[in-house]
């Protein structure tokens, strides 16, 4: 089971990398705007040590703008990375353009994960560009009416079937109970939101019992 923080909220690093539960961080414009930051702006060198300080091994962003900027910035990410001692992982959203531009990224030597995958049919495009890993955003699938679990089932039969393997990165997930219906579907990676990080964290029953350990205690 390998498990990622979602945000690019540093105060919610801060907060939850120490618990030792995450492998890695990753993010992308959206949650970047969400933090407050202006993503083109952003130094990704300082923000790569950051993950790399609080103890994460891999640090994942996305590329942005038009496509014929993302070389140049895969680049400069790929780099940032080897600055701060942290692998950086270049996120390539699956639409055509980006798509078309994806074998110069991959010819730079790093790793890449295609994202924003609503179709189980993506998978092939993500195993035949030789995509390390692919992002279905299982909580937004459900919301737009799609048989997310059949989907995300078909993404794992197509691994178990083919040489190599795409690694299955779950984003977009709303709840703990949502990881673990997909890990009865066979998945083991998983990248959450501060709040869900949280809900992983908190079962009331255990803190019953907890209490009620260190009440004996107390009143022994």
């Amino acid at each position: 089971m390998t498990l990622y923080l979602d945000t690019a909220d540093i105060a919610a690093w801060d907060d939850l990398m120490p618990t030792g539960l995450f492998h890695g961080i990753t993010t992308n414009p959206l949650l970047a705007v969400r933090a407050g930051l202006d993503y083109p702006s952003i130094n990704w060198a300082n923000m790569a040590s950051r993950a790399r300080d609080l103890g994460a091994r891999e640090f994942y962003a996305q590329v942005y703008g038009p496509p014929s900027g993302y070389l140049q910035w895969a680049e400069d990410f790929y780099q940032a990375g080897r600055s701060a001692g942290i692998e950086t992982i270049v996120k390539i959203p699956l639409v055509e353009d980006a798509i078309r531009a994806t074998p110069a990224i991959k010819a730079l030597g790093g790793r890449i994960l295609m994202t924003a995958c609503y179709d189980a049919k993506q998978m092939f495009v993500a195993q035949a560009l030789g995509a390390d890993f692919i992002a279905p955003y299982f909580g937004r699938m459900k919301e737009a009416g799609i048989d997310a679990e059949a989907h995300l089932s078909a993404m794992a039969a197509i691994n178990r079937n083919s040489a190599r393997e795409c690694k299955v990165l779950v984003a977009s997930l709303r709840s703990a109970a949502q990881m673990v219906t997909l890990a009865h579907l066979g998945h083991d990676h998983f990248t959450i939101a501060p709040a869900v990080a949280r809900d992983l964290l908190t079962c009331q029953n255990s803190v019953d019992a907890f209490d009620a350990f260190e009440q004996a205690i107390a009143t022994s």
